[in-house]
């Protein structure tokens, strides 16, 4: 077990960014920056206030709005801090980048410099990913990830703020506004501090303070990590009835299936299985779907949480980018070495892959989801679900002796892709056995695979062969170049 001292967190401020007027005729959010003074003006700001910018067009500095997200006005009643709250949602999936499965997200960028996809992009910034030879000046790297994430983060923290220092707002109203503000920040440190290593560890609003901020610890960032998702637990509904039943809000299910997977990270193997139990007993929530093609669908029994199309034309960012409909290529395809992997009798090869045939070659690309474009509503974007918490708990079994509990929960998962039962008493075949089936389980969903290779020391033993530029330093990406201009305090990582 591993086990880390007690620190204390720093209540952190961010800075208000500067509003930038767009010349153009179609007015949508921005995307904005991070922690930069340049940057991070929450969307949930802008919809409070009915400032939207055009992403197109030559741009106009103006002056910085006097009026916060974080002020009382804001928070008067229940109906505008829950508005607050679900423009975070709104951010995220009206944008490609870092949550969203877009083609800038970590669904996308991770798969390509994992080893699930090839690529056939002609960006410059996609072909580092893919060839683990990042810039830190790459412009998707800091824009789309690095700055993506604070801003969802930022945004988590003035709700939490405008909560704090409102009077008004219902306790149990408040609480769970607080839970769900916890979650997001939570969701987005986990996935920061594993592509990046040790980060900025933000927790508030004020820019004079963050203009210097050093890079907390891994450990400490996990420490917030695990504080925020307690408090979700305990704050978060306890079942979908407050959301009409969808499962687009986290609730208490959502941050347990975040302990269990950030537990799996830490090697907190008991505590992996217990959270990873407890969703899997709900049996009266929660169930693997039976057909592979229902699995992604807005009513999912499998779904524990996912997120709702915003955008009129497109259910998902995932089906618009991943589903070929010309050839050649001019994005990524599912690896010819990733496709051999499977057993020939795998459901999934057959219903969770499309292929496309061009004059000279055929392609093969992820086909979870359905709909390249259409928005009908019929999909949305699962972000954690059962099959995965099946997953959690049998590694979590294994690393602790438990084989037979492992193989049963592996072998659950093996029987709904149409597989037979896999047999062993040696752990070191159950694991591998068990990294296997997530790479073929989890594919092209969420940067799966990528953290799986590095949380595991298998990074370098897999992509070393493929990638010629792979250096073991390339584990973690390096702190966007704009950043470390603009902070004394950050230092870059290793090998960049």
């Amino acid at each position: 077990m591993k086990t880390f001292k007690k620190t204390s967190i720093t209540t952190y401020k961010l800075p208000f960014s500067s509003l930038r007027k767009k010349k153009c005729t179609q007015w949508v959010p921005p995307i904005p920056g991070a922690l930069s003074k340049r940057s991070l003006i929450p969307t949930l700001l802008l919809i409070s206030s009915h400032l939207f910018l055009c992403t197109s067009c030559e741009s106009v500095a103006v002056d910085e709005p006097n009026h916060l997200l974080s002020d009382h006005s804001v928070f008067q009643d229940g109906a505008t801090a829950e508005s607050a709250l679900v423009g975070i949602y709104g951010e995220i999936m009206g944008g490609t980048s870092f949550a969203s499965g877009g083609r800038q997200s970590i669904t996308y960028l991770c798969g390509l410099s994992a080893d699930t996809f090839t690529n056939y992009s002609f960006r410059a910034d996609e072909n580092q990913f893919y060839a683990n030879a990042l810039n830190a000046a790459n412009a998707t790297l800091g824009q789309d990830l690095w700055n993506q994430g604070y801003n969802h983060i930022y945004a988590a923290n003035s709700v939490l703020e405008g909560l704090a220092g409102s009077t008004a707002i219902p306790t149990d109203t408040g609480q769970r506004l607080e839970g769900e503000a916890k979650f997001i920040r939570a969701f987005c440190n986990f996935h920061l501090v594993n592509l990046f290593g040790d980060i900025p560890l933000v927790a508030s609003t004020d820019y004079a303070f963050n203009s210097t901020i050093a890079r907390s610890t891994t450990e400490e960032v996990y420490q917030q990590i695990l504080a925020d998702l307690r408090d979700a637990k305990s704050y978060l509904p306890r079942d979908y009835a407050p959301y009409s039943g969808q499962r687009t809000r986290p609730t208490r299910y959502a941050a347990s299936a975040m302990l269990a997977r950030t537990f799996l990270f830490l090697e907190e193997w008991t505590l992996a299985e217990r959270e990873a139990s407890e969703l899997i007993a709900r049996s009266d929530v929660f169930d693997l779907e039976g057909n592979l093609d229902d699995v992604f669908l807005s009513d999912s029994q499998e779904a524990i949480w996912q997120l709702a199309p915003v955008l009129p034309t497109l259910d998902t960012w995932e089906g618009n980018n991943f589903i070929l409909t010309a050839t050649p290529p001019t994005g990524m395809t599912l690896a010819n070495h990733f496709l051999e992997g499977f057993e020939a009798d795998d459901a999934r090869l057959l219903q969770w892959t499309g292929q496309i045939t061009g004059s000279n070659a055929s392609y093969h690309y992820p086909f979870k989801y359905k709909l390249k474009s259409g928005g009908g509503g019929n999909e949305h974007s699962m972000v954690l679900r059962l099959a995965e918490q099946y997953l959690i708990r049998a590694e979590a079994r294994a690393r602790l002796g438990n084989l037979s509990g492992a193989l049963a929960d592996l072998n659950t998962v093996r029987e709904r892709a149409g597989l037979s039962d896999i047999q062993g008493n040696d752990q070191n075949s159950v694991i591998d056995a068990l990294i296997r089936e997530r790479h073929h389980e989890l594919f092209a969903e969420w940067g799966h695979r990528w953290l799986d290779l590095k949380r595991t020391n298998r990074a370098g033993a897999v992509l070393g062969p493929l990638k010629p530029d792979w250096q073991q330093t390339d584990v973690l990406f390096p702190i966007p170049q704009k950043e470390i201009q603009a902070n004394p305090n950050l230092v870059q990582n290793p090998g960049y």
